[in-house]
C-alpha cells in the first residue's frame, strides 16, 4: 500500500468506524491521543482534545441515533516529510426511527484533516469540518 492509500485508508476509517459506532477502533486506528477538533461551523469552540474525549462525547451525541452514514469523496492528498493533509467532501445523514417530525437529517460539508507518520501508521491530530449546509429533521425529535 503507498503512503497516500494509507492516508485515504485513514481517513476512510474515522467514517466508517463513526458510522459503526466503533469507539474503540477509532481510537486505536484513527486518532492521535491527543487532537485538535474544530467544529466550529455547527457552533462549538475549536479545541484541544484527545482520542479519548472526542469518543465519549460522540458515543453520547449518537446515543439516540439509529443509524449513521458517512458519504466522503474528492480527495485531496498532500504529503511531506511524515505529515499529511487531506481535504475532502462529506455528507452525514443521522436516522432515527422513532423522530416524530421526520426520521433523517443530513450535514453536507468539507473536512481539512492532517495525519502525522507514527509507529502505528497514520493517524489523525487535528481536524476541521466546515458545514456547507443542514436538512432535515435537525434535532430528530
Amino acid at each position: 500500500m503507498t503512503s497516500r492509500e494509507a492516508i485515504r485508508e485513514t481517513v476512510n476509517k474515522l467514517f466508517i468506524y463513526t458510522d459503526r459506532k466503533d469507539w474503540n477502533r477509532l481510537q486505536s486506528e484513527v486518532f492521535n491521543p491527543k487532537v485538535y477538533l474544530d467544529m466550529s461551523s455547527l457552533g462549538s469552540e475549536p479545541i484541544d482534545t484527545t482520542a479519548v474525549d472526542i469518543c465519549n462525547q460522540w458515543a453520547q451525541s449518537f446515543k439516540t441515533i439509529d443509524s449513521i452514514n458517512h458519504l466522503a469523496g474528492n480527495f485531496i492528498i498532500e504529503e511531506h516529510d511524515g505529515k499529511a493533509e487531506v481535504i475532502c467532501y462529506a455528507t452525514a445523514t443521522h436516522y432515527r426511527a422513532n423522530a416524530a417530525l421526520g426520521k433523517t437529517r443530513e450535514f453536507v460539508g468539507e473536512y481539512v484533516i492532517k495525519l502525522e507518520f507514527t509507529r502505528q501508521g497514520w493517524r489523525i491530530y487535528a481536524m476541521k469540518y466546515i458545514l456547507k449546509y443542514s436538512t432535515g429533521n435537525l434535532d430528530l425529535i
